[in-house]
C-alpha cells in the first residue's frame, strides 16, 4: 500500500540506484527485485548498494551495472572521514534520479537520500528516528507480509508503481572464473569426483537457528554410509574449527571446506552439489538459487517466509505448537527446544 507520493513515476533520466543492506540472505533473496528492474529499466544503469560482506554476489549478477559497498568496520577519525567522502562521491556519480531502499533502518534512508535522486521510494518504518520516513518522495506500507516469501517482501516495494515480476524464486548467476574455483577447492581437498556429493551447512550467524552437533554427525553417517554421499561442510573461516569436529573420523567420506571459499566463491561449490541440507540462514538460499534441491532444518523462524519454495525443496521442523515463535531462543535464550 502506498502512504506517500504518487503511483506514477516520471520516466528515469538518469541511474537507478538499489539499497539492500541487510545480511548475505538478504542480498540472495532480492535477486528478483534486481531482476524486475532490469527488465523495466533496461537502458537505464542500474547500481546496487549492499554491505562490504555480500559485494560478491552483486558483482556476480548479471542484472547490475555497478556495485557499491558500505564498509562497517571501526575506523578512526581521519580514516573514517577519507571513508565517508569517498563513499559519498561514489554515491553521487554518476547521477541517480531513482533511489530505492528496501528496508527501514536508518542508513539506507540516509544513503537514498544522499545520493540526490529527486525521486526516492522506502518502506514505512512504523519505529524508527522521526526523521527517517521523512527523508523519501514515496512510502510503501505492504501488509500480510508475514504469509509471503520473503523476496516478495522486496518485489512489495516496487509493485505499486507497476513494477512487477511473475517469479519471486530467486536465482544465481555462477561465472566461469567462480566454477573453475570452485575444483580447484574439491581438488585441493582430495574430494572423490566419482560420488554423489551431499553439503551441509550447520552453521548460523544465529545460535537460536543452530541443530545439535551430534545430530549432523548421526546425518553425517547415513549419508555416507546408507546414501553412498561424499559430504562437504561449508562454513566461516571462524567456523572452521566447529566443522572440523564433525568431519573427524569419516576417513575421506566427508570434508571441511568451511573458510576455504568466499562469499562469491560459495555458490560454485554448491551448485556441484546433489543435495543441500543446512539451517536456516543465507546458504539455504544460495542453494536455491543455483538450483540444488535443499531440506532446511527450521526452528524458531518461519518457513513461510523463509524456506526455498518448489517441488525440489522441504522443509524438516519438530511441529511443536509454538512454532515458529520468531524468537530468539525460548525466553531469550538463545536456545531453541525445537531444534
Amino acid at each position: 500500500m502506498l502512504v506517500k507520493g504518487s503511483i506514477v513515476l516520471p520516466e528515469p533520466k538518469g541511474g537507478v540506484l538499489l539499497i539492500q543492506l541487510g545480511d548475505i540472505g538478504d542480498v540472495v533473496l532480492t535477486m528478483p527485485a534486481i531482476r524486475t528492474l532490469r527488465r523495466h529499466f533496461p537502458d537505464n544503469e542500474l547500481t546496487v548498494c549492499v554491505r562490504e560482506h555480500a559485494r560478491e554476489l552483486a558483482e556476480d549478477c548479471p542484472w547490475t551495472d555497478a556495485v557499491i559497498s558500505v564498509d562497517k568496520q571501526r575506523r578512526g577519525l581521519r580514516r573514517g572521514l577519507a571513508y565517508h567522502v569517498r563513499f559519498l562521491k561514489t554515491l553521487r556519480n554518476p547521477r541517480f534520479s531513482l533511489a530505492i531502499d528496501l528496508r527501514t533502518g536508518s542508513r539506507g534512508a540516509i544513503a537514498a537520500f544522499l545520493s540526490g535522486a529527486p525521486y526516492r521510494i522506502g518502506r514505512f518504518a512504523e519505529e524508527g528516528p522521526w526523521w527517517r520516513n521523512n527523508l523519501f518522495t514515496h512510502l510503501v506500507r505492504p501488509v500480510n507480509e508475514a504469509i509471503q516469501y520473503a523476496p516478495e517482501h522486496n518485489l512489495n516495494i516496487l509493485a505499486p508503481f507497476g513494477l512487477s515480476t511473475g517469479d519471486p524464486l530467486p536465482t544465481l548467476h555462477v561465472p566461469e572464473q567462480r566454477r573453475k574455483r570452485a575444483r580447484v577447492v574439491f581438488r585441493e581437498a582430495g574430494i572423490p569426483d566419482r560420488r554423489p556429493i551431499a553439503a551441509i551447512h550447520p552453521f548460523s550467524l544465529w545460535q537460536y537457528k543452530e541443530w545439535q552437533p551430534r545430530e549432523w554427525i548421526s546425518l553425517m553417517r547415513h549419508l555416507t554410509g546408507t546414501r553412498g554421499f561424499s559430504v562437504i561442510v561449508t562454513g566461516s573461516s571462524a567456523e572452521q574449527a566447529r566443522a572440523e569436529e564433525l568431519t573427524k573420523g569419516f576417513r575421506g567420506r566427508a570434508f571441511n571446506l568451511a573458510g576455504k571459499t568466499s562469499i562469491g566463491e560459495l555458490p560454485a561449490i554448491l551448485r556441484t552439489c546433489s543435495l543441500f541440507v543446512g539451517v536456516d540462514t543465507a546458504a539455504l538460499h544460495m542453494a536455491c538459487a543455483v538450483n540444488v534441491p535443499t531440506i532446511g532444518i527450521f526452528g524458531p523462524s518461519s518457513p513461510l517466509s523463509w524456506a526455498p519454495r518448489g517441488e525440489r525443496h522441504c522443509v524438516a521442523t519438530k511441529g511443536m505448537w509454538c512454532q515458529p515463535c520468531r524468537q530468539k531462543g525460548c525466553q531469550g535464550t538463545e536456545k531453541s527446544r525445537c531444534l
